[in-house]
């Protein structure tokens, strides 16, 4: 399936203008329509508090929203021209829960992306929240760091493999970015060994596979217990210089990875370029 229509939260914070490069960029080159999504949430108030709101200050309130819309929908549009999307992009401003939104308009394009939660920042404030719309959403959904920014995305691809179904998931649905790669690595770590496992030679399999789709594909795999998973993946982006990761999401509940910790959960909080999910 080809990348023809995407759809990107924004919101107020500055991390906003590297996300709207970021889908700008992939829309740019895969000839595809961008809708830049703002939703207008406050933080939730007891019934008797937003009961004893005077009129005046909710008519104020509903005034910035709408500045603050109008002011985020500018340096949108500013930033379609910029990359030539005027023609191709479109500006949605709802009211409700980010997530809710998100979830729902998601379902109606290609690929999904979303800002990594700055727990700095976005406590006060209701964001879009990846780990549920990794599940809600029913499409890709492709996370963007809330520092730095990202001249390239795309161009050189870790795939993070282990065999499981989320794993083969992210594969087929990011084959459109994988196949215009210039290189993508696959990395399997601390893979299982046996039949039941990875095979003798982890990762071939798939990077076979995805040869066969015109990718530029090597295999790699590490095996360390001296160094945690997530830090190794990690030290293989800043190595190869990968622009982008592609991986499956939550191989075990939500439940166990809060407890026990997990792969997703860990790239979810110590990303450092975009990365691509699929449960």
């Amino acid at each position: 399936m080809a990348l023809k229509d995407l759809l990107v939260v924004v919101d107020d914070t500055p991390a906003a203008a590297a996300r709207i490069d970021v889908a700008a960029r992939l829309a740019a080159d895969n000839d595809a329509h961008l809708t830049g999504l703002y939703v207008i949430a406050h933080a939730p108030l007891p019934a008797y508090v937003a009961a004893e709101l005077p009129e005046d200050v909710r008519d104020a309130q509903r005034r910035a929203d709408e500045e603050r819309a109008v002011a985020a929908g500018r340096d949108f549009d500013d930033r379609m021209r910029r990359f030539g999307l005027t023609d191709r992009s479109e500006w949605r401003v709802v009211r409700g829960d980010p997530t809710t939104a998100a979830a729902l308009h998601g379902r109606y394009a290609d690929l999904l992306v979303v800002g990594q939660v700055d727990p700095r920042r976005d406590r006060d404030v209701p964001v879009a929240m990846p780990q549920d719309l990794v599940f809600d959403c029913g499409r890709p959904v492709l996370v963007v760091p809330y520092a730095g920014s990202f001249a390239t995305v795309g161009e050189r691809v870790l795939v993070g493999w282990n065999a499981s179904r989320e794993a083969a998931r992210a594969v087929a649905d990011a084959l459109p970015l994988l196949s215009r790669a210039k290189r993508v690595v696959v990395l399997a770590v601390n893979p299982a060994p046996g039949a039941a496992g990875l095979g003798d030679e982890p990762g071939a399999d798939i990077a076979r596979h995805l040869s066969r789709h015109g990718c530029k594909v090597e295999a790699a795999h590490i095996t360390t217990h001296q160094v945690e998973p997530g830090d190794t993946m990690l030290n293989t982006i800043a190595d190869e210089s990968c622009d982008m990761v592609v991986m499956g999401a939550y191989g075990r509940s939500r439940l166990r990875e809060l407890v026990l910790g997990g792969m997703t959960r860990y790239m979810l909080q110590h990303m450092t370029v975009p990365v691509l999910l699929t449960h």
